[in-house]
């Protein structure tokens, strides 16, 4: 990289963001692999974008949010990455985001890591799916109660087929979760978490496959990401 640097500061940043066939760049192999030494030294170029999406529609922290944290330095190392990405990036199939991706995965770690890092809370995915949707369909309590304090949380956001995260939870049998999400909520006359769970029952939902990082050209493939709240119940 200095041989490149001295060189130019153009080729300097061909080199660094090259993809190759699958799409995937330096950054994507470093985090995948889990070797944030090379992740540090990438960062160091001052030229590494951290938003580029390979073919399977992932940017490198969508795959750094299933890393394994070992010590304070990966962790410094981490957030000195969000630091320089827009972590509210959406996959470019089914819309989801690395706090999504963290959360499905119950990385209660991670998505610490990301909120501190600026990642939206409310954001939602192609289904309106929101991160405390998919936690509370997971049954992870301990990203629910995290989620919950944040100051921007909205717990009475509806996704596309008009259902809560209380009603997701209560569909998934998460019944503490529900009981959990029902006291923080402002309800109408008669709502209850089992009403909720009724009115849902019937309702259909569409099917989605949710990609994995599949067709990475790399001795370790990246993590698939969980699916979306939709398709959690499907084989990855």
């Amino acid at each position: 990289m200095t041989f490149f640097e001295e060189m130019s500061k153009e080729v300097l940043d061909q080199v660094v963001n090259l993809a190759d066939v699958n799409g995937n760049t330096a950054l994507h192999y470093s985090v995948s692999h889990g070797n944030f030494d090379v992740v540090s030294i990438l960062l160091n170029s001052k030229v590494a974008n951290p938003n580029i999406l390979n073919k399977a529609g992932y940017t490198c922290t969508m795959l750094v949010s299933l890393a394994v944290i070992a010590s304070d330095i990966n962790r410094a190392v981490v957030m000195r990455l969000f630091s320089t990405a827009d972590l509210n990036v959406r996959a470019s199939q089914h819309g989801q985001t690395a706090l999504m991706l963290a959360v499905s995965h119950g990385r209660l770690d991670m998505v610490d890591l990301l909120l501190e890092g600026g990642a939206d809370v409310n954001i939602r995915d192609e289904d309106g799916s929101t991160a405390l949707m998919c936690a509370a369909e997971h049954g992870h309590m301990d990203i629910v109660k995290l989620l919950m304090k944040h100051p921007e949380i909205n717990i009475n956001a509806v996704d596309n087929d008009g259902a809560t995260a209380l009603r997701v939870a209560m569909d998934a049998s998460h019944r503490d979760i529900g009981v959990l999400l029902y006291a923080n909520m402002s309800f109408s006359r008669g709502t209850s978490p089992h009403s909720s769970m009724r009115m849902k029952k019937g309702a259909s939902r569409e099917s989605l496959a949710t990609p994995g990082v599949s067709g990475v050209a790399s001795p370790v493939p990246p993590t698939p990401p969980h699916r979306s709240r939709r398709n959690s119940s499907s084989n990855v």
